[in-house]
């Protein structure tokens, strides 16, 4: 039995869009569009964390939350988690190589939310007001 030649070719990778729904791209959007994760990925851009240290950067995070969003950051790549076996319990975040070339988009991001913040809350109340909420 002869094997077409076409069979043994690799699939073409189709051209990633976001606007794809079957898109992986998809989850990274999805990954990275939380307000815990944004926040995390960039107070790790100012170096290594413990967890009560990224707890306290963070401000009212809950521990479920935070664990929760570290083990999806790391899962994914974005994070790495460094057990140094020590007793007591000593464990470290910091941004991998992937996390890192994301937190430099995050910052721009990050910056732009502190400079337009009054904006927002400013046209909130006009259209509650307007809506008598």
């Amino acid at each position: 039995m002869k094997i077409s030649t076409d069979l043994l070719k690799a699939p073409t990778a189709s051209i990633p869009d976001v606007f794809d729904p079957t898109c992986s791209s998809r989850h990274a959007l999805e990954l990275i569009a939380s307000k815990w994760a944004m926040l995390i990925i960039s107070a790790l851009e100012e170096g290594p964390m413990r967890n009560a240290a990224l707890m306290r950067r963070l401000g009212d995070v809950s521990q479920k939350m935070l664990t929760q969003t570290l083990k999806e950051l790391e899962r994914n790549g974005l994070v790495i988690r460094e057990d140094k076996k020590t007793v007591p319990p000593h464990v470290e975040y910091s941004l991998s190589a992937v996390g890192n070339s994301l937190s430099e988009t995050l910052l721009v991001l990050d910056r732009w939310a502190e400079t337009h913040f009054g904006a927002l809350d400013a046209a909130r109340e006009r259209y509650d007001a307007e809506r008598g909420k």
